[in-house]
């Protein structure tokens, strides 16, 4: 059976004027923006239009910016008439499948991703970290790259993002000693990545004790559709699970190819980046090739979807 596919993107998908255009063009988009300005405590809205981008960079900025224009780009969505059978979200952006499945409102997912986005960037600063995309070199050798380079830190895959594309993360010294174990064991490229700390590492532990007891606070409910969590690949509806799911994706791997395969495996063969940035497209182009892609991230996007 055909299915559409809504996925959102997480960190790093951020431009200096993204939403911009929303907001001029509908109430929606200045009602959530308002609502994120006055949640966060800080002016999400300008530094999402008029940056500048170090600060949009920032880790407990750059989260809350991608999540609500997410947000709003998929309540226009619904607007228009759009129907989604299951969705995903990479890392961050699981926030935003989540509020689309209906498991939390708007408001109550941003005070999440504020906590979520300020602890994240306090463990960067107490443990300094970095992360590396390895090119070309099957899952099982890059698990062995960072057991080899285990003496000099903390160093494990993080990112899953399409055949020959995972990103390690850890530790600066022990990740560069993986990446120079990965190119001794045949990776086309290994490249250090331009980001705040070592996501998806053990790192992000303290992190991940803050973001728990938020969490705990925070009503859950079933999801309205199924959901694909980052930690499991595995489609759920059960509320429990997709809050635990929450807390475990912070220090563990984000399983996105995966997840894509097994949305494609459930008969999603029609999928929607939701959300600024066509990184999660362009991934699915490496990924399978057979599905339809498009990406919806503007004013100019959804008249298209309009028509």
């Amino acid at each position: 059976m055909s299915k559409t596919a809504f996925i959102f993107p997480g960190q790093a998908s951020q431009s200096v004027g993204m939403g911009k255009d929303l907001y001029e063009s509908f109430d929606l988009a200045k009602e959530y923006y308002d609502t994120a300005d006055e949640v966060m405590g800080l002016k999400i809205s300008k530094l999402s239009f008029e940056g500048p981008l170090e600060k949009l960079t920032e880790t407990r900025v750059t989260q809350p910016a991608i999540f609500t224009l997410s947000v709003i780009l998929n309540e226009l969505l619904k607007q228009e008439g759009a129907k989604y059978d299951m969705v995903a979200g990479h890392s961050l952006g699981e926030y935003s499948a989540l509020v689309a499945a209906n498991v939390l409102d708007f408001r109550d997912a941003l005070k999440l991703v504020k906590v979520r986005s300020q602890a994240m960037q306090d463990a960067c600063e107490e443990f300094p970290g970095t992360m590396a995309a390895v090119i070309g070199l099957e899952e099982s050798k890059i698990a062995e790259a960072c057991t080899a380079a285990s003496s000099q830190g903390i160093v494990q895959p993080a990112n899953y993002n399409s055949p020959g594309q995972i990103a390690i993360s850890g530790e600066v010294d022990a990740v560069r000693e993986a990446m120079e174990q990965a190119k001794d064991l045949g990776a086309r490229r290994a490249i250090e990545l331009v980001v705040g700390g070592a996501f998806h590492s053990p790192l992000m532990s303290s992190a991940k004790a803050a973001v728990s007891e938020m969490l705990e606070s925070t009503e859950f409910r079933d999801a309205a559709i199924p959901v694909y969590p980052n930690i499991s690949a595995k489609p759920t509806q059960d509320s429990a699970k997709l809050k635990q799911a929450l807390i475990d994706q912070i220090d563990h791997p984000v399983l996105w190819m995966q997840t894509i395969e097994q949305m494609i495996e459930d008969g999603g063969d029609s999928f929607y980046e939701v959300g600024p940035g066509n990184v999660l497209t362009g991934l699915m182009k490496r990924i399978n090739q057979d599905v339809s892609r498009e990406n919806i991230s503007s004013y100019r996007d959804i008249v298209r979807f309009k028509e």
